[in-house]
This record gives C-alpha cells, sequence and structure tokens, in this order.
C-alpha cells in the first residue's frame, strides 16, 4: 500500500492507496515544529484507526510538501520508522507534464500534483482551480503541458485579514449569506467574502479561457471549493482528493 501525504499551510492531508483505490484518509492541523517522533507517533495511529500499520501494510511513501522544515522531517521519519527512503515531489522529479514556466523549480508540488492528476482525470485544456491557503489557478494545455496560472489570497485568509485590520470588522464563520445585500454586518462580510469570491473564479476562469487555445474545462479541489463553487457561475468538477491522486500517479512515475 501507497501513503500520500500531503503538507500544505494549514492543513496536512493523508491517505492510503490499496492500488488505485484510496482506502483511508485524513486531514491534521500543519505543525512547523514537529519532530520526525512525533510526526510517526501521530501517523502511527492514524493507521491504527483503519486497522494498518508501518510495517505490515506500507510500502511506499510519496510527499508534497510547502513547509521545508517538515519535508524534513518528514524524510527522517519515514527512513527511520518504515525503512526506505520516500518520494519527494521537488525539482528534478519525473511528472510526465512539459513545465512552460521561467522558473519550473519554483512551482509548488501542490500544484504540480493538481495538474497531474487533474489532466489523467478529464484531458486537455484545463483550469484546475485549488481553494486553499491561497486560492491557485493552473493552466493545462491540451497535451497536458503546464502553461502557467495565478495566485489570489484564499478565502479564509482574506476574512481574516479583513478582521485583523478593521478593528470594528469581526472574525465571522464562513457560511452562505442569505443574500448579496446583507442586513447585519456578519451577513456583509459573508457577502463580500464569499460572493467576492465566487466572482473572482467566474473572473480570472473568463480571463485565462481567453488566453488559452480550445474550451478548457474546469476541474476543483479544496476543502472550501464547494462553498464558493455554489455561488459561481463557472461549471467545474469538484475533486476533493484531487492532489492525492496527483501524489499516486507521480509515485508511481519515479517508481
Amino acid at each position: 500500500m501507497l501513503l500520500a501525504v500531503d503538507v500544505g499551510n494549514t492543513q496536512t492531508h493523508m491517505g492510503v492507496f490499496s492500488a488505485a483505490e484510496l482506502i483511508a484518509q485524513w486531514r491534521t492541523r500543519t505543525e512547523r515544529a514537529r519532530t520526525a517522533d512525533e510526526l510517526a507517533l501521530t501517523f502511527r495511529q492514524l493507521l491504527s484507526m483503519n486497522d494498518l500499520s508501518f510495517p505490515t501494510h506500507i510500502e511506499g511513501v510519496v510527499i508534497s510538501s510547502v513547509v521545508p522544515t517538515l519535508t524534513a522531517a518528514l524524510r527522517e521519519m519515514v527512513e527511520r520508522y518504515f525503512g526506505f527512503t520516500p518520494v519527494v515531489i521537488e525539482p528534478g522529479t519525473r511528472t510526465g507534464m512539459p513545465i512552460l514556466i521561467d522558473n519550473p523549480g519554483e512551482l509548488g508540488a501542490d500544484r504540480i500534483c493538481n495538474s497531474v492528476a487533474a489532466f489523467a482525470l478529464a484531458g486537455g485544456p484545463l483550469i484546475v482551480i485549488d481553494f486553499g491557503t491561497a486560492t491557485t489557478f493552473d493552466a493545462i494545455g491540451e497535451r497536458g503541458e503546464y502553461l502557467g496560472g495565478a495566485i489570489a489570497p484564499g478565502v479564509e485568509v482574506s476574512a481574516d485579514a479583513l478582521s485583523q485590520a478593521a478593528a470594528r470588522l469581526p472574525r465571522v464563520e464562513l457560511v452562505s449569506p442569505r443574500s448579496v445585500i446583507g442586513k447585519s454586518t456578519i451577513e456583509s462580510v459573508r457577502s463580500g467574502v464569499l460572493l467576492g469570491a465566487a466572482a473572482m473564479v467566474d473572473g480570472m476562469v473568463d480571463r485565462i479561457r481567453t488566453e488559452m487555445k480550445g474550451e478548457p474545462q474546469v476541474a476543483a479541489t479544496g476543502g472550501l471549493a464547494p462553498l464558493v463553487l455554489e455561488h459561481c457561475t463557472t461549471k467545474s468538477r469538484f475533486e476533493p482528493t484531487l492532489t492525492l491522486t496527483g501524489l499516486r500517479i507521480l509515485y508511481e512515475r519515479n517508481v
């Protein structure tokens, strides 16, 4: 079985694959200072919840990480407790996807995983949107080449920044507003943050499409994707485990 680990700035998403089937998955808060031993304890507990263990079931580990300190700790954990070297998605990893940007080495591992998985699932041309700490847009050509993309503040980042910068604006729960025109401060913030994010997504997709050949489909992932997508006019395919699927595909291309 394969253990796939996607370390984001806010959350870490993990899953276990048996061949191509995702049989278990978990999310934890990303804590940048955790040691290899602390990580091993967490993974042991999570695996045991599904009657899985390090030595008996896990034959490979693949890691995507945007937090360098945790990347190093995860490498150490896998080598010490699993007994082999993990596949880490980084510059030089075989992706099977031409990266047509000025500096391919600066492209985030999670965006590579998303792009590879989305193209494998839907073909191209394609626009991939990930609703995470940042909201990212990635453009994939008809033949599976990575063309570039855009990065915007994530929905939660925008809400946090608003409450921190404006003394009288509260941090609100991110649920759909009753209407665009809010009748209270809380409803107004929800409208601006969520419906504003939806309008941004529609606008960005339209602008990206004008620069791409063909009629690109749209694939979306990320925990807050459903909350924003329900207010978008853009038709999209929601894939909640897109990054983990990309990790599995990239592992198979490198081992």
